[in-house]
Protein backbone atom coordinates (compact mmCIF):
# COMPACT_ATOMS: atom_id res chain seq x y z
CA UNK A 1 0.00 0.00 0.00
CA UNK A 2 1.59 3.35 -1.03
CA UNK A 3 2.00 6.01 1.64
CA UNK A 4 -0.14 9.17 1.19
CA UNK A 5 1.35 12.53 0.34
CA UNK A 6 1.87 14.99 3.19
CA UNK A 7 -1.37 16.86 3.73
CA UNK A 8 -3.51 14.32 1.87
CA UNK A 9 -6.98 13.74 3.35
CA UNK A 10 -7.10 10.70 5.62
CA UNK A 11 -10.61 9.67 6.64
CA UNK A 12 -9.22 6.67 8.57
CA UNK A 13 -7.27 8.82 11.06
CA UNK A 14 -9.71 9.11 13.97
CA UNK A 15 -7.48 9.43 17.06
CA UNK A 16 -4.43 11.25 18.29
CA UNK A 17 -1.37 9.40 17.06
CA UNK A 18 1.11 12.29 17.45
CA UNK A 19 2.19 13.99 20.68
CA UNK A 20 4.46 17.04 20.63
CA UNK A 21 6.03 17.72 24.00
CA UNK A 22 7.84 20.86 25.06
CA UNK A 23 10.82 20.24 27.30
CA UNK A 24 12.96 22.78 29.15
CA UNK A 25 16.44 22.85 30.61
CA UNK A 26 15.02 21.18 33.75
CA UNK A 27 14.56 18.05 31.64
CA UNK A 28 12.44 15.04 32.61
CA UNK A 29 11.67 16.36 36.09
CA UNK A 30 10.09 19.47 34.64
CA UNK A 31 7.53 17.54 32.57
CA UNK A 32 3.92 17.15 33.66
CA UNK A 33 2.46 13.68 34.26
CA UNK A 34 0.57 13.93 30.96
CA UNK A 35 3.77 14.78 29.09
CA UNK A 36 5.64 11.90 30.72
CA UNK A 37 2.82 9.52 29.79
CA UNK A 38 3.00 10.65 26.14
CA UNK A 39 6.73 9.88 26.12
CA UNK A 40 6.37 6.54 27.87
CA UNK A 41 3.54 5.31 25.63
CA UNK A 42 5.22 6.22 22.33
CA UNK A 43 6.48 3.69 19.84
CA UNK A 44 8.79 6.22 18.21
CA UNK A 45 10.39 9.13 20.07
CA UNK A 46 11.95 11.97 18.07
CA UNK A 47 14.00 14.83 19.52
CA UNK A 48 17.29 16.63 19.55
CA UNK A 49 20.27 14.79 21.02
CA UNK A 50 20.10 17.11 24.02
CA UNK A 51 16.38 16.43 24.52
CA UNK A 52 16.71 12.66 24.22
CA UNK A 53 19.48 12.66 26.82
CA UNK A 54 16.96 13.93 29.40
CA UNK A 55 14.67 10.92 28.88
CA UNK A 56 15.03 7.78 31.05
CA UNK A 57 14.86 4.35 29.43
CA UNK A 58 11.51 3.95 27.67
CA UNK A 59 10.15 1.39 25.22
CA UNK A 60 10.12 3.78 22.25
CA UNK A 61 12.74 3.71 19.51
CA UNK A 62 14.65 6.97 20.03
CA UNK A 63 15.50 8.90 16.87
CA UNK A 64 17.58 12.09 16.87
CA UNK A 65 16.48 14.83 14.49
CA UNK A 66 18.67 14.81 11.38
CA UNK A 67 19.95 18.00 9.82
CA UNK A 68 18.04 19.14 7.87
CA UNK A 69 14.90 17.81 9.57
CA UNK A 70 12.80 17.51 6.41
CA UNK A 71 13.39 13.77 5.93
CA UNK A 72 12.29 12.95 9.49
CA UNK A 73 9.22 15.20 9.22
CA UNK A 74 8.26 13.48 5.97
CA UNK A 75 8.70 10.07 7.60
CA UNK A 76 6.48 11.02 10.53
CA UNK A 77 3.72 12.48 8.35
CA UNK A 78 3.66 9.60 5.85
CA UNK A 79 5.02 6.33 7.25
CA UNK A 80 3.64 6.72 10.78
CA UNK A 81 0.54 8.86 10.32
CA UNK A 82 -2.40 7.08 11.92
CA UNK A 83 -0.43 3.81 12.17
CA UNK A 84 1.99 4.33 15.05
CA UNK A 85 2.19 6.36 18.23
CA UNK A 86 4.81 9.05 17.75
CA UNK A 87 6.09 11.59 20.26
CA UNK A 88 8.30 14.51 19.27
CA UNK A 89 10.30 16.55 21.77
CA UNK A 90 10.89 20.27 21.25
CA UNK A 91 12.41 23.12 23.22
CA UNK A 92 9.96 25.05 25.40
CA UNK A 93 6.77 25.85 23.50
CA UNK A 94 6.72 23.72 20.31
CA UNK A 95 4.31 26.15 18.62
CA UNK A 96 6.65 29.13 19.02
CA UNK A 97 9.12 28.90 16.13
CA UNK A 98 9.22 25.17 16.94
CA UNK A 99 8.82 21.85 15.19
CA UNK A 100 5.20 21.74 16.36
CA UNK A 101 4.30 24.29 13.70
CA UNK A 102 5.91 22.21 10.96
CA UNK A 103 4.36 18.91 12.09
CA UNK A 104 0.80 20.14 12.61
CA UNK A 105 0.39 22.51 9.66
CA UNK A 106 -1.28 19.87 7.47
CA UNK A 107 -2.93 17.76 10.20
CA UNK A 108 -6.43 17.84 11.64
CA UNK A 109 -6.55 18.92 15.32
CA UNK A 110 -7.98 15.51 16.27
CA UNK A 111 -4.70 13.86 15.20
CA UNK A 112 -2.28 15.49 17.61
CA UNK A 113 -1.71 16.64 21.18
CA UNK A 114 0.64 19.51 22.03
CA UNK A 115 1.85 19.94 25.63
CA UNK A 116 4.00 23.09 25.83
CA UNK A 117 6.58 24.05 28.43
CA UNK A 118 7.36 27.63 29.39
CA UNK A 119 9.10 29.13 26.37
CA UNK A 120 12.52 30.75 26.49
CA UNK A 121 10.75 33.90 25.26
CA UNK A 122 8.52 33.95 28.34
CA UNK A 123 11.42 33.16 30.65
CA UNK A 124 13.55 35.98 29.22
CA UNK A 125 10.71 38.50 29.54
CA UNK A 126 10.15 37.32 33.12
CA UNK A 127 13.85 37.76 33.97
CA UNK A 128 13.89 41.25 32.47
CA UNK A 129 10.46 42.39 33.65
CA UNK A 130 9.33 43.04 30.09
CA UNK A 131 5.71 42.90 28.93
CA UNK A 132 5.42 40.11 26.38
CA UNK A 133 2.82 42.10 24.45
CA UNK A 134 5.33 44.95 23.97
CA UNK A 135 8.26 42.77 22.88
CA UNK A 136 9.13 41.65 19.34
CA UNK A 137 10.23 38.01 19.02
CA UNK A 138 12.42 36.98 16.08
CA UNK A 139 14.16 33.71 15.29
CA UNK A 140 17.58 33.76 13.65
CA UNK A 141 17.66 29.97 13.29
CA UNK A 142 18.13 29.36 9.56
CA UNK A 143 16.84 32.89 8.93
CA UNK A 144 18.73 35.97 7.67
CA UNK A 145 19.96 38.44 10.26
CA UNK A 146 18.91 41.40 8.09
CA UNK A 147 15.28 40.88 9.15
CA UNK A 148 16.20 42.70 12.38
CA UNK A 149 16.55 45.98 10.47
CA UNK A 150 12.79 46.39 10.05
CA UNK A 151 12.29 46.50 13.84
CA UNK A 152 15.04 48.95 14.78
CA UNK A 153 13.61 52.06 16.34
CA UNK A 154 14.36 53.80 19.64
CA UNK A 155 12.95 52.02 22.68
CA UNK A 156 11.90 48.83 20.86
CA UNK A 157 12.43 45.64 22.87
CA UNK A 158 13.59 42.59 20.91
CA UNK A 159 14.07 38.95 21.87
CA UNK A 160 16.18 37.05 19.34
CA UNK A 161 16.48 33.26 19.24
CA UNK A 162 20.12 32.53 18.37
CA UNK A 163 21.28 29.95 15.85
CA UNK A 164 24.45 29.07 17.79
CA UNK A 165 27.07 30.43 20.15
CA UNK A 166 28.47 32.89 17.59
CA UNK A 167 25.13 34.60 16.95
CA UNK A 168 25.39 37.22 19.76
CA UNK A 169 28.67 38.59 18.39
CA UNK A 170 27.19 38.69 14.89
CA UNK A 171 24.08 40.52 16.09
CA UNK A 172 26.13 43.00 18.14
CA UNK A 173 28.15 43.91 15.04
CA UNK A 174 24.99 44.18 12.93
CA UNK A 175 23.39 46.58 15.43
CA UNK A 176 26.56 48.67 15.57
CA UNK A 177 26.84 48.84 11.77
CA UNK A 178 23.14 49.82 11.59
CA UNK A 179 23.56 52.80 13.91
CA UNK A 180 22.20 51.08 17.02
CA UNK A 181 25.48 50.23 18.75
CA UNK A 182 24.37 52.01 21.92
CA UNK A 183 21.58 49.46 22.40
CA UNK A 184 21.33 47.54 25.68
CA UNK A 185 22.46 43.98 24.91
CA UNK A 186 21.72 40.98 27.13
CA UNK A 187 22.52 37.33 26.39
CA UNK A 188 20.93 34.47 28.35
CA UNK A 189 22.70 31.11 28.13
CA UNK A 190 20.94 27.82 29.02
CA UNK A 191 17.89 29.71 30.25
CA UNK A 192 15.84 27.81 32.82
CA UNK A 193 18.53 25.27 33.67
CA UNK A 194 21.16 24.85 36.37
CA UNK A 195 23.82 26.32 34.04
CA UNK A 196 21.82 29.49 33.32
CA UNK A 197 24.02 32.53 32.81
CA UNK A 198 23.35 36.17 31.97
CA UNK A 199 25.72 38.62 30.27
CA UNK A 200 24.96 42.36 29.89
CA UNK A 201 26.70 45.04 27.85
CA UNK A 202 26.16 47.54 25.04
CA UNK A 203 26.17 46.17 21.51
CA UNK A 204 29.10 48.34 20.40
CA UNK A 205 31.40 47.09 23.20
CA UNK A 206 30.28 43.43 23.18
CA UNK A 207 33.47 41.34 23.23
CA UNK A 208 32.34 37.72 23.69
CA UNK A 209 32.91 35.84 20.43
CA UNK A 210 31.59 32.46 21.62
CA UNK A 211 28.64 32.04 23.98
CA UNK A 212 26.92 28.82 24.97
CA UNK A 213 25.30 27.17 21.96
CA UNK A 214 21.88 27.45 23.62
CA UNK A 215 21.31 31.18 24.05
CA UNK A 216 18.97 34.01 23.24
CA UNK A 217 19.53 37.75 22.95
CA UNK A 218 17.50 40.57 24.47
CA UNK A 219 17.91 44.06 22.99
CA UNK A 220 16.59 47.46 23.99
CA UNK A 221 17.15 49.56 20.87
CA UNK A 222 19.03 52.84 21.37
CA UNK A 223 19.78 54.87 18.25
CA UNK A 224 23.20 56.44 17.82
CA UNK A 225 23.17 60.13 16.79
CA UNK A 226 23.99 59.26 13.16
CA UNK A 227 21.43 56.41 12.83
CA UNK A 228 18.95 56.50 9.98
CA UNK A 229 15.49 55.92 11.39
CA UNK A 230 13.38 53.86 9.01
CA UNK A 231 9.63 54.27 9.22
CA UNK A 232 7.37 51.42 8.10
CA UNK A 233 5.07 54.03 6.52
CA UNK A 234 5.60 54.08 2.71
CA UNK A 235 7.73 56.85 1.30
CA UNK A 236 11.28 56.34 2.58
CA UNK A 237 13.75 59.01 1.44
CA UNK A 238 15.12 58.30 -2.03
CA UNK A 239 18.71 58.41 -0.79
CA UNK A 240 18.10 55.39 1.46
CA UNK A 241 18.30 53.27 -1.70
CA UNK A 242 21.28 52.21 -3.77
CA UNK A 243 20.16 53.09 -7.29
CA UNK A 244 21.20 54.00 -10.80
CA UNK A 245 18.42 56.60 -10.83
CA UNK A 246 15.65 54.21 -11.94
CA UNK A 247 13.35 54.38 -8.91
CA UNK A 248 9.83 55.44 -8.01
CA UNK A 249 10.24 58.73 -6.13
CA UNK A 250 9.10 58.82 -2.51
CA UNK A 251 5.99 60.98 -3.04
CA UNK A 252 4.80 58.78 -5.91
CA UNK A 253 5.80 55.65 -3.99
CA UNK A 254 3.62 56.63 -1.03
CA UNK A 255 0.65 57.25 -3.33
CA UNK A 256 1.30 53.96 -5.14
CA UNK A 257 1.42 51.88 -1.93
CA UNK A 258 -1.81 53.48 -0.72
CA UNK A 259 -3.52 52.22 -3.89
CA UNK A 260 -1.92 48.78 -3.67
CA UNK A 261 -3.23 48.64 -0.07
CA UNK A 262 -1.12 45.80 1.37
CA UNK A 263 -2.77 43.52 3.93
CA UNK A 264 -1.03 40.97 6.19
CA UNK A 265 -0.08 37.78 4.38
CA UNK A 266 -0.52 39.17 0.88
CA UNK A 267 1.92 38.90 -2.01
CA UNK A 268 2.87 41.59 -4.53
CA UNK A 269 4.35 41.23 -7.99
CA UNK A 270 6.56 44.23 -8.81
CA UNK A 271 6.89 44.28 -12.60
CA UNK A 272 9.88 46.17 -14.00
CA UNK A 273 11.10 46.66 -10.44
CA UNK A 274 14.15 48.86 -11.17
CA UNK A 275 15.53 49.63 -7.71
CA UNK A 276 12.85 47.58 -5.94
CA UNK A 277 11.42 50.45 -3.90
CA UNK A 278 7.73 49.55 -4.16
CA UNK A 279 8.20 45.86 -3.39
CA UNK A 280 10.52 46.62 -0.47
CA UNK A 281 8.09 49.05 1.13
CA UNK A 282 5.20 46.67 0.51
CA UNK A 283 7.06 44.05 2.57
CA UNK A 284 8.00 46.57 5.26
CA UNK A 285 4.30 47.27 5.86
CA UNK A 286 3.87 43.92 7.65
CA UNK A 287 6.26 41.01 8.38
CA UNK A 288 3.97 38.49 6.64
CA UNK A 289 3.80 40.41 3.34
CA UNK A 290 5.88 39.02 0.49
CA UNK A 291 6.98 40.21 -2.93
CA UNK A 292 8.38 38.88 -6.17
CA UNK A 293 10.26 41.53 -8.13
CA UNK A 294 10.65 41.04 -11.89
CA UNK A 295 13.59 42.80 -13.53
CA UNK A 296 15.22 42.19 -16.93
CA UNK A 297 18.59 43.84 -16.24
CA UNK A 298 21.02 41.75 -14.24
CA UNK A 299 22.69 44.73 -12.51
CA UNK A 300 19.34 46.07 -11.33
CA UNK A 301 18.17 42.64 -10.18
CA UNK A 302 21.31 42.37 -8.02
CA UNK A 303 20.79 45.89 -6.69
CA UNK A 304 17.22 45.07 -5.62
CA UNK A 305 18.55 42.29 -3.38
CA UNK A 306 21.13 44.66 -1.87
CA UNK A 307 18.39 47.18 -1.04
CA UNK A 308 16.07 44.50 0.34
CA UNK A 309 18.74 43.34 2.79
CA UNK A 310 19.70 46.87 3.83
CA UNK A 311 16.08 47.77 4.56
CA UNK A 312 15.11 44.67 6.52
CA UNK A 313 13.25 42.50 4.00
CA UNK A 314 15.90 39.98 2.91
CA UNK A 315 13.33 37.37 1.83
CA UNK A 316 12.14 39.47 -1.12
CA UNK A 317 12.45 37.28 -4.22
CA UNK A 318 13.84 38.54 -7.54
CA UNK A 319 13.15 36.89 -10.89
CA UNK A 320 15.40 38.06 -13.68
CA UNK A 321 13.72 38.18 -17.05
CA UNK A 322 10.85 39.66 -18.99
CA UNK A 323 7.12 39.43 -18.32
CA UNK A 324 5.02 37.51 -19.29
CA UNK A 325 7.54 34.75 -20.08
CA UNK A 326 8.65 34.50 -16.42
CA UNK A 327 5.16 34.08 -14.92
CA UNK A 328 4.63 30.39 -15.69
CA UNK A 329 4.19 28.18 -12.64
CA UNK A 330 3.80 31.01 -10.13
CA UNK A 331 0.92 31.19 -7.67
CA UNK A 332 -1.49 34.10 -8.30
CA UNK A 333 -0.59 37.30 -6.42
CA UNK A 334 -2.88 39.56 -4.40
CA UNK A 335 -1.61 42.74 -6.05
CA UNK A 336 0.53 43.75 -9.02
CA UNK A 337 2.49 46.95 -9.56
CA UNK A 338 3.52 47.70 -13.14
CA UNK A 339 6.26 50.27 -13.04
CA UNK A 340 8.16 49.32 -16.18
CA UNK A 341 7.39 47.80 -19.56
CA UNK A 342 3.76 48.98 -19.49
CA UNK A 343 3.44 49.05 -23.25
CA UNK A 344 5.02 45.62 -23.72
CA UNK A 345 3.10 43.07 -25.79
CA UNK A 346 0.86 40.86 -23.69
CA UNK A 347 2.19 42.14 -20.36
CA UNK A 348 -1.02 43.54 -18.93
CA UNK A 349 -3.26 40.71 -20.10
CA UNK A 350 -0.93 38.10 -18.62
CA UNK A 351 -0.92 39.96 -15.29
CA UNK A 352 -4.69 40.37 -15.31
CA UNK A 353 -5.22 36.68 -16.02
CA UNK A 354 -2.93 35.71 -13.12
CA UNK A 355 -4.42 38.14 -10.59
CA UNK A 356 -6.72 36.71 -7.90
CA UNK A 357 -10.32 37.86 -7.62
CA UNK A 358 -10.35 41.00 -5.50
CA UNK A 359 -6.72 41.65 -6.38
CA UNK A 360 -5.39 45.08 -7.27
CA UNK A 361 -3.32 46.36 -10.17
CA UNK A 362 -1.59 49.73 -10.08
CA UNK A 363 0.29 51.00 -13.12
CA UNK A 364 2.37 54.19 -13.25
CA UNK A 365 2.78 55.70 -16.72
CA UNK A 366 5.44 58.29 -17.56
CA UNK A 367 5.72 58.23 -21.35
CA UNK A 368 3.03 59.14 -23.87
CA UNK A 369 2.99 55.54 -25.13
CA UNK A 370 2.43 54.15 -21.63
CA UNK A 371 -0.30 56.75 -20.96
CA UNK A 372 -2.12 55.54 -24.07
CA UNK A 373 -1.83 51.97 -22.78
CA UNK A 374 -3.29 52.71 -19.32
CA UNK A 375 -6.06 54.85 -20.82
CA UNK A 376 -7.01 51.91 -23.02
CA UNK A 377 -7.00 49.50 -20.06
CA UNK A 378 -9.15 51.89 -18.06
CA UNK A 379 -11.80 51.97 -20.81
CA UNK A 380 -11.87 48.17 -20.93
CA UNK A 381 -11.59 47.25 -17.25
CA UNK A 382 -12.66 50.34 -15.32
CA UNK A 383 -10.75 51.61 -12.33
CA UNK A 384 -9.41 55.10 -11.62
CA UNK A 385 -6.97 57.34 -13.42
CA UNK A 386 -5.06 59.89 -11.33
CA UNK A 387 -2.55 62.51 -12.43
CA UNK A 388 0.30 62.95 -9.93
CA UNK A 389 2.29 66.18 -10.14
CA UNK A 390 5.19 66.69 -7.73
CA UNK A 391 7.46 69.72 -7.39
CA UNK A 392 10.38 70.05 -4.98
CA UNK A 393 11.87 73.33 -3.81
CA UNK A 394 15.51 73.64 -4.85
CA UNK A 395 18.07 76.47 -4.77
CA UNK A 396 18.01 78.85 -7.73
CA UNK A 397 20.85 81.25 -7.19
CA UNK A 398 20.38 82.58 -3.68
CA UNK A 399 16.66 81.74 -3.45
CA UNK A 400 14.37 78.73 -3.80
CA UNK A 401 12.42 77.70 -6.85
CA UNK A 402 10.16 74.80 -7.77
CA UNK A 403 11.65 71.96 -9.79
CA UNK A 404 8.95 69.69 -11.20
CA UNK A 405 9.39 65.93 -11.41
CA UNK A 406 8.05 64.14 -14.45
CA UNK A 407 4.24 63.88 -14.17
CA UNK A 408 2.81 60.42 -13.47
CA UNK A 409 -0.47 59.03 -14.79
CA UNK A 410 -1.54 56.36 -12.33
CA UNK A 411 -4.20 53.75 -13.06
CA UNK A 412 -5.58 51.52 -10.33
CA UNK A 413 -8.21 48.80 -10.61
CA UNK A 414 -9.67 45.98 -8.52
CA UNK A 415 -10.45 42.70 -10.26
CA UNK A 416 -14.06 41.71 -9.63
Amino acid sequence: MPFPEIGAARSDVKERWLSIIGIGEDGWEGLSSAAKQAVESAEFLYGGVRHLAYIPKVRAAQIAWPSPMATAVHEILTHYRGRSRVTALASGDPMLFGVGVTLTRELAPAEFLVIPQVSAFSLACARLGWAISETILLSLVNRPIEQIQRYLHPGQQLILFSEDGTTPATVAKFLTDSGYGSSQFTVFEYLGGSAERRRDDRANIWSVNQCGDLNLIAVVCVADPEAKRLSVVPGLPDDFYVTDGQLTKREVRAATLSRLAPLPGEQLWDIGAGTGTVGIEWMRSHPSCSCIAFEEREDRAARILVNAKRLGVPTLKVIKGSVPSTLDGLQPPDAIFIGGGISGDGLFQACWNKLTKGGRIVANAVTIESEIAVATWQRLYGGELVRILVARAEPVGGVLGWRHLMPITQWSVVKS
